[in-house]
């Protein structure tokens, strides 16, 4: 469980084929404080550490995984938004997050307002029903509220984020420009009122 509050950028310094892609990715993080077994959202994917040593750990990523992400994001050089597993009694800034890629968006365009940018995103007909003005969404892992949602005739969606500066510096959308692709988890809570509804219906 997360909160999309991200607690440093990491980078991927190495991929090997094992069956499941092991991956190391370079951290700021003290990893003597992290077990073998732990939970690491990286870039909104929940992930277990299996491997660690002082400035890296590794972790395995599935096929699943690499289906369901940003295509071509579990490379080397890929930079990623990391945020460890909540505690309890830790401040919940965002909202849940569980770290589970629901689907990919994609960034149509950017604009800037005030001292923040405004982004807008495309996202396919699995994802329209849960994005609601004033809703939470997880983009790569970071929580943010949704500004405004226009449905699209394809049944598609496209809605729009303001990243204040401090959100910008603290994660990879400091570089976030049209054609960009993202990771989306929607709100769990709207996952479960969208279940809700069609159990209605039957």
């Amino acid at each position: 469980m997360f909160t999309g509050i991200i607690t440093d950028i990491g980078r991927i310094e190495a991929v090997e084929e094992r069956g499941d892609l092991r991956v190391r990715i370079a951290t700021a993080y003290d990893t003597a404080g992290i077990d073998l077994g732990a939970s690491i959202a990286c870039s909104g994917v929940c992930l277990t550490v299996v491997d660690k040593a002082p400035g890296w750990f590794a972790v395995d990523v599935s096929a699943e995984t690499v289906a369901r992400t940003v295509r071509g994001r579990w490379q080397p050089g890929h930079r990623l938004n990391l945020e460890r597993a909540l505690k309890v009694g830790d401040e919940l800034g965002g909202h849940i997050v569980t770290g589970h890629v629901d689907g990919v968006g994609l960034v149509v365009a950017t604009s800037e307002e005030g001292d923040s940018r405004r982004v807008s995103i495309e996202a396919g007909p699995e994802i329209a029903p849960y994005i609601a003005v004033k809703g939470s969404v997880a983009l790569d892992g970071v929580s943010l509220t949704v500004n405004e949602v226009t449905d699209m005739p394809g049944g598609e969606v496209c809605f729009g984020v303001n990243l204040i500066p401090h959100t910008m510096a603290m994660t990879t959308f400091d570089t976030v420009v049209a054609g960009d692709a993202v990771n989306i988890e929607i709100d769990a809570l709207a996952r479960y009122l969208q279940r809700m509804r069609q159990w209605d219906k039957n």
